[in-house]
C-alpha cells in the first residue's frame, strides 16, 4: 500500500489491487463494484481473523479499451478487515443458488475509528460490518473475460 489516495483511474488496464483506509478511499472501490454478482456461497467471515471477504464478478468499469473489444469481467476478492460482527437484511442465507448484485459500499462512522461498512445490494437486501476501523482491499484475482451478457450494466438512468 502507498500514502497515496486511491483513484478510479489507478485500474486502467492492469488488474486492480487497491486498499481503502477511508471514506474517500471506499468511494473508489465502491465504484469498481457497482454491478458486481456473487453466489452467496461466495462470502466468508472468518472470526478469527475478523476478515469478511467476497469473491465478486465485477464489471470493469476502469476498462479503457470499451470501445476496442466487448465489455469485460473479472473476478476479485472484496475484503474487509477489523471485522467483530455481520448482519444481512432481505437475503435468504439457506437459498444456495441465491445470486448477489453489489449496488455500494458505504463506511457509515460511528465512535472513534469505528464504524459500520454497508454493502447494499440490488433488491433491497443489505450486508452490515460492524468493524473496530475501516480497511478494505479490493484486488483482481483472475484474468478479465468477456461479460456473459456482452453488455454494459444499465441502470435506466
Amino acid at each position: 500500500m502507498t500514502d497515496e489516495d486511491a483513484r478510479f483511474e489507478d485500474g486502467g488496464e492492469r488488474p486492480v489491487n487497491l486498499g481503502a483506509m477511508d471514506t474517500e478511499d471506499l468511494k473508489v472501490i465502491s465504484a469498481l463494484v457497482q454491478d458486481a454478482v456473487l453466489p452467496i456461497t461466495e462470502m466468508r467471515l472468518d472470526r478469527g481473523a475478523r476478515r469478511f471477504a467476497l469473491l465478486l464478478n465485477r464489471f470493469r468499469w476502469e476498462d479503457r479499451g470499451l470501445g476496442r473489444h466487448a465489455p469485460e469481467r473479472v473476478q476479485a476478492v472484496l475484503a474487509f478487515e477489523n471485522v467483530m460482527g455481520v448482519q444481512t437484511q432481505g437475503i435468504d442465507r439457506s437459498d444456495k443458488d441465491m445470486i448477489l448484485s453489489v449496488l455500494t459500499v458505504e463506511w457509515v462512522e460511528g465512535e472513534d475509528a469505528a464504524g459500520h461498512v454497508v454493502i447494499t445490494l440490488a433488491g433491497d437486501g443489505a450486508i452490515r460490518l460492524d468493524c473496530e476501523a475501516l480497511e478494505a482491499t479490493l484486488k483482481d484475482v483472475t484474468r478479465p473475460y468477456v461479460a456473459p451478457s456482452r453488455k454494459v450494466p444499465d441502470h435506466g438512468d
